[in-house]
């Protein structure tokens, strides 16, 4: 009997080893086209605090360099932001990163106020299957899965991915153990410029009122960040396409003077931030480039600084080490797109792919 039991141990053993790797083959690599699903996981990697906390969507993450925020001001931050992340996702990102550290500042984009459910279950796969699991995962995904999704697919991925076995790719195999790092503390780098263009005319709304869940969420941010001594700065960052309407922004306004909050929308600062749409941004308006999101870093630097608890973390040998480390990866990839892009026009890896949960 006790051989029979060790031989039924033994048998258990492998086939959970199998399915295991089964699973971690089939997951989305996210190392190719799309890489937004690696951001929410490379946090994680992280080794030491930060000051400041960027949160929202892709106006977040493509927007503002923290290599050069620190480099310039001593600012520690990260950013974390995914593609299309929405309200409530962003409150339980907050929530998990103050289980390991607590920001002096915390900014919120607030362009995802629009978004009242999520559009696509790939930018949910994208946002939370990085996240470790606890009780904010679990929630998180309750409060933003989309109608065909189910928790049991984010408890066992396999079951959701399990069809990519006929569409494996060799990105599934160079990174079967680990992945490489694609974010810089969570910022998109582009160095590839394509001027703004023309945009379709600005859609008259029915009703431009914010979901109730979205304000909800928004002031659960705020209770959070008032409960941990944290500054909260409301942000809309720069871009030209799809348009932010004026009773989106009138909304905001009143809700930040009502909770005497700071709020910034860095289209009413083009000139003072130095924005030049014709340069500084890389898919003709909608988001920054690697020269916006220095400019939009060294704005903000000026404001950070100001906050009462942020320091300068570049008098710290061992975060000043961390950081010019960071810095030389940074420079690395800036250098290796312009070399691309000046001889070709454009960069290899990325084409016009609207992300999907495969990873394709």
């Amino acid at each position: 009997m006790k051989k029979r039991g060790f031989v039924f141990l033994i048998l258990s053993l492998f086939s959970i080893a199998v399915l295991a790797g089964f699973q971690r083959l089939v997951v989305p690599k996210y190392m190719g086209q799309v890489v937004e699903g690696n951001f929410t996981a490379e946090y994680y990697r992280e080794t030491t605090p930060h000051q400041v906390l960027f949160l929202g969507n892709c106006e977040a993450y493509e927007n503002l360099s923290p290599v050069v925020l620190f480099r310039e001001y001593g600012i520690t931050s990260y950013i974390r932001g995914n593609a299309n992340q929405l309200m409530p996702q962003s409150y339980y990102l907050l929530e998990d990163t103050l289980r390991t550290e607590t920001p002096v500042a915390v900014v919120l984009n607030i362009s995802s106020m629009k978004e009242a459910v999520q559009e696509n279950e790939s930018y949910n796969r994208m946002t939370m299957d990085g996240m470790r699991w606890s009780s904010s995962k679990w929630k998180a995904i309750e409060a933003t899965k989309t109608e065909g999704e189910h928790m049991v697919e984010y408890l066992f991925p396999v079951l959701r991915f399990h069809s990519r076995i006929k569409e494996l790719e060799a990105d599934d195999f160079t990174y079967f153990w680990e992945r490489g790092t694609v974010s810089h503390n969570g910022f998109y780098m582009r160095a590839d410029v394509r001027p703004a263009g023309e945009f379709p005319a600005e859609r008259r709304l029915s009703d431009y009122s914010f979901s109730e869940q979205n304000w909800e969420y928004l002031d659960r941010i705020r209770a959070l960040c008032e409960e941990q001594g944290i500054t909260l700065i409301l942000m809309k960052s720069p871009a030209l396409y799809p348009a932010w309407h004026s009773q989106w922004e009138e909304q905001i306004v009143s809700y930040a003077e009502e909770h005497d909050l700071t709020y910034l929308n860095c289209m009413d600062h083009l000139d003072e931030i130095g924005i030049d749409f014709s340069q500084d941004t890389y898919d003709g308006g909608l988001h920054m480039n690697v020269y916006g999101a220095e400019k939009m870093a060294r704005y903000f630097g000026e404001l950070l600084k100001e906050i009462p608890g942020i320091t300068d973390g570049r008098t710290d040998p061992e975060l000043l080490a961390v950081w010019e480390e960071k810095g030389r990866f940074y420079d690395s990839m800036k250098m290796a797109q312009e070399t691309e892009f000046a001889e070709h026009g454009y960069l290899s890896q990325f084409t016009e792919a609207e992300p999907s949960s495969d990873g394709s």
